[in-house]
This record gives C-alpha cells, structure tokens and sequence, in this order.
C-alpha cells in the first residue's frame, strides 16, 4: 500500500492512502455476508439471497459504506505505521470516488504529536537540601505514629466532642421536601473533619448515642447545585454510635510493638527512616526543578486534544483516589459544592504543563539516544514482583498489553536520572 504524508500548518497534516481494489472486494464479501442476514426476499429465506439477485434488486453501492467500515481500519493504521506519524486525536477522514475494480483512496487530516524544540537542558543548577533530622521532627513522627495505632473505641456515656467520630444516618429537606443527594446511612463522620457543609458538624457536638436532631445549615451561594445555592436546608439526623479515639502511650511496650526493645532504639530508627526519607525528598526536589527549568526553557505547540485527553487522565485518578477513601465524584460534588466541570476546569492548567513536560523528556531521551536494556527491564520486574508479593514472569503475564508502558517508564527514570547527573547544586 502507498502512504503519503504532508504536513501543514501547526500539527496538522494530510494523510492519504489506497485501498487496492482486491481488498476492497474482500471488504464488499464481508458486507454482503452481514447484510444478507437481515434481507428477507420473497422466494428465499433469510440469509441465503444470492449475491447477484442481491445487487440486482438494492445496488452494489448498498454494500459500499460497511465495506469501508471493515478494510478502513487497518488501512489506515498501516498507512500510520509506513508514514511514521504519531496520530493524537481521532482523524478526519474522507473517502474518493467509489469505482468497483478501482483502488479506493482514502484522505484524512490528522493531528500529530508535537515537536520540541529544545532549549538548555544540561548544566542546569538545582539548590542543596538539608536532610538534618532534627529532634522536635523525631517527636511529631512518633506523634503521628502513636496516632496511626489509635484506636476508636465506643464512647458509652457523654455527648459528641471534637475529634469524635460518630456514625450517623441523615436525610436533607428543602422547604420540606428531600432532595436528591441529601441522604445517607450508617455514614462514618469526624466532628472537625469539615467534610460536610459549613456548620453541620458543629451542631453534632454536645448531642448523645440514640439522639435524634434536625441540623439547620445554608449551602454556599457558588454550590454547583444551583436549587440549592445559597438556600437554608435543614437535615434530620439520628447519631448510632459516638466512637472516640483511644491513643496508646509511648514507652517501651509501645516500641515493642514496633519490632524494636526500648523507646530509645525507636527513637534512633525513626530518625533513621526520616533521615532516609528526607535524602529521597532532597533527590526528588533536585529533579523537579530541573524537570521545571528544562521545561521552560523548551517550545512546543501542544494540541488541544493532547491537554483534553489529560485531563480526563487526570479525573480518572482523582476518582481512583476519591474511591480509596470511600467517596465518588458525584459526592464529592455535593460536599465540596465543585461540579465535575469545576474540577476538570481546575486540571487544565495542570494538564497543560504535564502534557509539556511529558513532550521535553521524551525529547530529550531521543536527543541524548537514552535506551533501556533487556537486563534493565528484567531488574525492573524484579522489584515490582517483590512489591507485589508475586514472580516476575507471572507479573509479566499480568501487564499483558501494558508492558511496553514499563520499557516506557523507565526510559523516563533513565532519563531524568541523566539531567541529575549533568546538574550543577547551588550551595545553600
């Protein structure tokens, strides 16, 4: 098959490509072979109309459009493969005049990726970062942890607290009728967590176990809901359980606990982990500036089809982190009073600048011809086998059509690990 690339203004370009009349002929048996099924022919039963008949009494050009349906697809991705071109959003395509023994020639205007032009990247200056541990750090790391082992105990007796959590069924009336997303049960709340509505949580406290309340609350005048915008709702409340939190001391049975004997060695393998963490911290800040900086320094064009699909990337991990934590964007939404345009409004920026930097390593790692070995993805599998508590062939087998993202990610680690190492450190 002949291909032909010709690139125009911006990222776009033209590509045309032929289908040879014999596919196309194999393309137009597919097409009769589907449509015959449903053709009901006095004097024959579905299905077994023969083709000439068929031809005679609808036309050959009945067949031309699912005929292009079946031989389009893989014509087209082979005319990507011959050109060489990086396609970023789906083509426009046009198809020429259909003559049945001619060759079928197909033009579609494509968006491409990209390209960087490159601006300094080597040499690059980074600033020192400490990595001293101090003690009062120590102190609020053995906070948190003596936090993390707390446990919620059933309050028996006294009325809800800060910092309680209660387990509460609640339904949201305006002007006396319910509303769709006001209701809930057995819904686990933190008093101070200000996951709810400004106000609602405060009128919990003081209430006790087996209480019933009403919570008298205005919604926020820019709430993405606009029937409820800035109106005063009231929720009916019945609280199950009050559960406070209880926090085990910090002595030698706690560090116990912990795989070490006393108190003191918890403390020095706390400063340990933290002087570890922050050495990792210090390497991770060195490469986002100079990730930031050879990204400035370089141009590119973005399509907006490439910031578009971004973004929806990007929503689709804000609600992979929203459902680890028990909640969907729809209650989000109603929580937070941000619409999911709201949010996906407030990605872009972000997108944008992700997609740029994205496009500079890439570029880099072709300008620097940066290349993953076999024993690099090997080593690489190793690891994450250990991670995942299974083997690397095994996890192999799991990746399925998504290895070759691996070979790409560690291109990117290759990469970026190179602007580290031809950086210059301020002192501080």
């Amino acid at each position: 098959m002949s291909a032909k690339w010709e690139k125009q203004e911006g990222n776009e370009g033209v590509l045309t490509f032929e289908v040879s009349a014999e596919e196309f002929d194999k393309g137009l048996d597919k097409a009769f072979d589907k449509v015959k099924k449903t053709v009901q022919v006095p004097g024959f039963r579905k299905g077994k109309i023969p083709r000439k008949l068929f031809e005679s009494r609808f036309g050959v050009e009945s067949l031309y459009q699912d005929a292009i349906d079946f031989v389009l697809p893989e014509a087209y991705g082979n005319a990507i493969e011959e050109t060489g071109i990086e396609p970023v959003d789906q083509p426009s395509i046009d198809v020429g005049e259909i003559e049945q023994g001619s060759p079928l020639v197909f033009t579609a205007t494509v968006t491409v990726k990209p390209e960087v032009e490159l601006g300094e990247y080597k040499n690059l200056e980074v600033d020192e970062q400490s990595t001293e541990v101090t003690d009062e750090e120590v102190n609020e790391a053995l906070e948190q942890l003596r936090e993390q082992q707390a446990e919620l105990i059933v309050k028996e007796d006294g009325a809800v607290e800060e910092g309680n959590t209660v387990v509460i069924d609640f339904e949201g009336f305006l002007d006396g009728e319910a509303f769709d997303g006001g209701k809930g049960e057995n819904y686990s709340l933190e008093i101070g967590s200000n996951q709810f509505i400004p106000g609602f949580e405060e009128q919990l406290v003081g209430k006790k176990a087996g209480e019933e309340t009403v919570v008298t609350v205005t919604f926020p005048e820019d709430y993405h809901e606009e029937s409820l915008a800035g109106k005063e709702t009231t929720f009916n409340v019945t609280i199950h359980e009050i559960k406070e939190k209880e926090v085990p001391e910090l002595d030698d049975d706690f560090a116990q606990d912990q795989d070490v004997d006393t108190l003191d060695e918890l403390k020095a393998k706390t400063k340990e982990d933290l002087k570890a963490h922050k050495e990792q911290d210090a390497t991770n800040a060195k490469k986002d500036q100079i990730i930031e900086q050879a990204t400035e320094n370089a141009s590119v064009d973005i399509p907006q089809a490439m910031i578009d699909t971004e973004v929806e990337q990007m929503v689709k991990e804000f609600e992979q982190r929203l459902q680890a934590q028990g909640m969907t964007l729809e209650m989000f939404s109603q929580f937070s009073g941000q619409s999911e345009e709201d949010v996906k409004e407030q990605m872009k920026e972000n997108a944008d600048q992700r997609v740029k930097m994205n496009l500079v390593i890439e570029a880099i790692s072709k300008a620097e011809n940066i290349e993953v070995s076999e024993e690099d993805i090997n080593a690489e599998l190793e690891e994450m086998a250990k991670m995942y508590n299974t083997d690397a062939e095994q996890l192999k087998q799991m990746l399925g059509n998504n290895f070759s993202m691996l070979e790409d990610d560690l291109k990117v680690k290759r990469t970026i690990d190179f602007l580290l190492e031809n950086s210059k450190v301020k002192e501080a």
